[in-house]
């Protein structure tokens, strides 16, 4: 019993401690409030991201990393012709658009949902353990370039046309860093992404590094669109942190998202998917009544949140477990 409520008191303190590091400590640019962390930091996820953090090599602790330090990418920034050869094929062809029709499987994607509206659009190569077969045939010389770097745990072609925007955002888990390769971008200050408060303006063959658990935003200001490769790429860190993050990429394997019909599906897809017409009627009732739509709204992600701080609760807890059993 007391291995057990020593176990509870440290998780509760462990859940406290990173939800304050996160929203008052880490990095430059700061939340504009308490809200804006709840609705973009995913503090249901902070605990195992500041435990990732903590046991992170030193050569990833910082917002922009440098490549220097990451050899095993160079092959991909020197086949930049090649690949840019293929996302050129992809994007006159229309596939970038057919992945984010509203009534298609593509659109569903739980990850990069939010991201279409100011007309971003993407085409996965692979996703943690599934190479997309639409990639396969489309772009086959970019998987083979991807397959011989094991450190690249998924990829994908985005555009962000002329005009386009991604708003101040952090992406959620922490297993991996984030990848740019400029593949045709007006390579110009207008079209820049600003990582931690830090502006970054793409090139053709230019590469950048980052943790994407920072917050950023990007703007296309230009008046040409912006191609690049988006790589996820497997985070350095000691034993510890790999068995964490063991975790974090099952979760991961769960959101694969098909580029066209015959490519697979994960459960999240599936799922997000089959409550489409759901959402469609919450978007009703938001016009008709208001109060009701907050109601069930908060009412739902406050569930989510409990299920979820549950569910953390008892990683965790496995977690204390199997230290103090090795300690023992």
């Amino acid at each position: 019993m007391t291995s057990v409520v020593i176990g509870l008191f440290l998780i509760t303190s462990l859940i406290l401690v990173s939800v304050t590091y996160v929203y008052l400590y880490r990095g430059k640019a700061r939340y504009s409030n308490f809200g804006e962390y709840l609705s973009k930091g995913w503090p249901i996820f902070s605990p195992l991201n500041c435990l990732l953090y903590m046991f992170t090599q030193s050569r990833a602790r910082h917002p922009i990393i440098n490549l220097d330090k990451f050899h095993e990418l160079d092959d991909i920034q020197k086949n930049w012709e090649t690949i840019k050869e293929e996302v050129t094929h992809l994007y006159k062809n229309g596939y970038f658009e057919q992945t984010k029709k509203p009534d298609s499987q593509a659109s569903y994607d739980i990850g990069f949902r939010t991201f279409f509206k100011y007309g971003w659009s993407k085409f996965y190569i692979k996703w943690y353990g599934y190479t997309h077969d639409s990639a396969k045939t489309l772009c086959p010389n970019t998987v083979r370039i991807l397959e011989q770097i094991p450190s690249v745990n998924g990829a994908m072609f985005t555009v962000l046309p002329a005009g386009g925007q991604l708003t101040r955002h952090l992406d959620p888990i922490a297993c991996s860093l984030r990848y740019h390769l400029g593949l045709d971008t007006p390579g110009s200050d207008d079209c820049f992404i600003n990582i931690d408060e830090v502006p970054y303006s793409w090139g053709d063959g230019k590469a950048l590094l980052f943790d994407e658990t920072y917050l950023h935003f990007a703007k296309n200001d230009s008046d040409h669109c912006r191609l690049i490769l988006m790589c996820d790429v497997e985070r350095p860190m000691n034993f510890i942190g790999r068995f964490i993050n063991f975790c974090f990429k099952g979760l991961m394997r769960l959101t694969v998202v098909p580029n066209i019909e015959g490519d697979k599906r994960g459960f999240a897809n599936i799922m997000f998917s089959g409550l489409a017409p759901v959402n469609q009627k919450m978007k009703a009732l938001k016009q008709t009544n208001i109060k009701i739509y907050k109601l069930i709204k908060h009412t739902i992600n406050l569930t989510l949140i409990l299920l979820g701080f549950a569910a953390l609760a008892g990683l965790l807890q496995l977690l204390y477990t199997l230290i103090t059993t090795l300690a023992a």
